[in-house]
């Protein structure tokens, strides 16, 4: 088994892909649901597999986020540019932290028009892609 995508409901459906465009998705296809509810299926350039959908229902709603969901991990090459663009395009993102500490990845945060918490992250040189377990402390 593996995880293939997460799934976010949103309230405003042109509002989101917008925002998730300008972080740099791009749409892969549509599911019309009836009714004007819509699957919206995203990945990154590069990326041969959705990797976001987007759900959108009306009839539900606005999203309430509550407080069971955290956030989102997106991997950047140059964090520096990646925060120079997105604030070009309007988002804010937050200055960059080090919370591994000066030899860990360098990381901000940014939030999508329904809250979603988005943590951007510039692993070290020569990090494999995301977490493993040689990143934790053995016993």
């Amino acid at each position: 088994m593996k995880t293939l995508h997460t799934a976010y409901r949103v309230t405003d459906l042109d509002t989101s892909l917008d925002f998730y465009r300008v972080l740099g998705y791009r749409e892969l296809g549509r599911v019309d649901l009836g009714e004007g509810s819509l699957l919206l299926v995203l990945a990154f350039p590069g990326e041969q597999v959705a990797s976001l959908e987007l759900a959108y229902r009306p009839t539900d709603g606005p999203v309430d986020l509550g407080t069971g969901f955290h956030h989102l991990v997106v991997q950047v090459h140059d964090l520096e540019a990646s925060i120079a663009a997105l604030t070009l395009a309007g988002l804010r993102p937050s200055t960059p932290e080090l919370p591994g500490g000066p030899d860990g990845p360098r990381t901000a945060w940014i939030s999508d028009p329904d809250g979603y918490r988005i943590e951007l992250v510039e692993w070290p040189r020569g990090h494999p892609d995301g977490l493993t377990a040689d990143d934790f402390p053995r016993n």
